[in-house]
């Protein structure tokens, strides 16, 4: 890793230069603290271990934009941050589109409790993210194939309890993929920038809303700019929720029918 940077007390970024892992974790710390970030005590070493490793791939293949410490901290340990807290203890999630391993590796690193497994459809993708979990000394299963597959094909004792998704494709797309398996898993955390309702006018348009509620949960600013990153969660509704079938015969009574009134001469 040649150079990367940090915060100034003034707020603007300033080069530290080549990081070894320790000061890299240094450097993180900092960073979440500048921008009011909680971060669990400890993480910063496994947080600094996966960046390391995720920025070493990058040089050989594209699977991150975020590539310093200030983009890293405010991007994508935000994005993590966001989402840890509508996560219960325990649950099972998957990352659908990992690329890199964001957000499920900071997912993990965040939330030891949680079991967190990375899915990708690209297979060098899901090949160099494996690489990746492994060189950082983490144990995150890494599938290859579509995650609509490997969901639909989890029984009850293994289901996931959460998909989460970021930067994957439209809600539209999202929800043609999964909606028509919403009782294979629990729900669906989709993060999203500020075309969210725009994509949900779209989707409700095309009739993919009827079996799925979608509301917004949470919203953050996107550091450097004027719009926010917001967190979507899909669940499906409840067969009291859903809406009466419409008929298109006339309703049947088992009474017959009334006579006629005279008519007045």
């Amino acid at each position: 890793m040649s150079s990367t940077t940090s915060g100034t007390p003034d707020g603007g970024p300033s080069p530290v230069g080549p990081l070894d892992p320790s000061a890299l974790a240094g450097a993180i710390r900092a960073e979440c603290e500048r921008l009011s970030l909680p971060l669990p005590a400890g993480v910063e070493a496994g947080l600094a271990a996966y960046a390391t490793r995720l920025w070493a791939w990058n040089e050989r293949l594209n699977l991150t934009r975020h590539s310093d410490v200030e983009r890293f901290v405010s991007r994508d340990i935000a994005d993590a941050v966001a989402v840890a807290g509508h996560l219960a203890a325990g649950e099972r999630v998957l990352d659908v589109g990992t690329g890199g391993g964001l957000p499920g590796v900071l997912l993990a690193i965040l939330r030891p409790d949680l079991k967190v497994e990375l899915s990708d459809s690209v297979g060098k993708k899901a090949r160099a993210v494996r690489e990746i979990v492994s060189e950082a000394g983490l144990s995150i299963p890494v599938h290859e194939g579509a995650a609509q597959t490997l969901v639909s094909r989890r029984g009850d004792h293994d289901r996931f309890d959460v998909l989460v998704i970021r930067a994957v494709a439209p809600l539209l797309k999202l929800l043609s993929w999964f909606e028509p398996i919403a009782d294979h898993y629990g729900r669906l955390l989709i993060i999203k920038g500020p075309r969210w309702e725009e994509e949900k006018g779209e989707a409700r348009h095309r009739g993919l809303v009827k079996q799925v509620t979608v509301r917004r949960v949470a919203a953050w600013p996107i550091r450097g700019s004027d719009n926010e990153s917001v967190l979507l969660e899909v669940r499906r509704r409840e067969p009291r929720d859903l809406p009466a079938p419409v008929s298109s015969h006339p309703p049947t009574s088992s009474h017959p029918p009334a006579p006629p009134s005279p008519r007045k001469r």
